[in-house]
């Protein structure tokens, strides 16, 4: 029995964990700095532990789905995801390195930050083996 509630009680945390991940991605969409297909993916584990009814449902989003697929399947970021994910965070985060008003250890960071995402993107193979 009591094996029993704590299996319930980690598939609640993993499905609320799933559902702030995708939050968190939604938002990462419009926000420069907050990447969004790391927390799709961690979106996806936690759905697949959780619900396997809300799991197919984020597969077969057409935007997504596939992005996920080729990631859990083979290690890949299409080519088309690799230039949308820098043509949409290379503009941003260069206003904002050039906004004086921001503190100079922060435009550091956003530009750390986003040379890391775009070199862990880049590194990825673009096709299946």
């Amino acid at each position: 029995m009591p094996f029993k509630i704590l299996k319930s009680t980690q598939r609640m945390i993993y499905f609320c964990a799933g559902w702030g991940f995708l939050i968190l991605a939604v938002i990462g969409i419009f926000l420069p700095l907050l990447p969004t297909t790391p927390f799709l993916l961690l979106t996806a584990y936690f759905f697949a532990r959780s619900s396997q009814r809300w799991h197919n449902w984020l597969l077969q989003q057409p935007h997504l789905g596939p992005v996920i697929l080729d990631w859990q399947r083979h290690g890949v970021i299409r080519l088309r995801v690799k230039v949308l994910a820098t043509a949409l965070m290379v503009p941003l985060v260069t206003l904002s390195l050039l906004k004086e008003t921001i503190p100079l250890y922060a435009r550091i960071l956003a530009g750390l930050v986003c040379l890391g995402v775009l070199i862990f993107i880049w590194s990825r193979p673009q096709v299946r083996k």
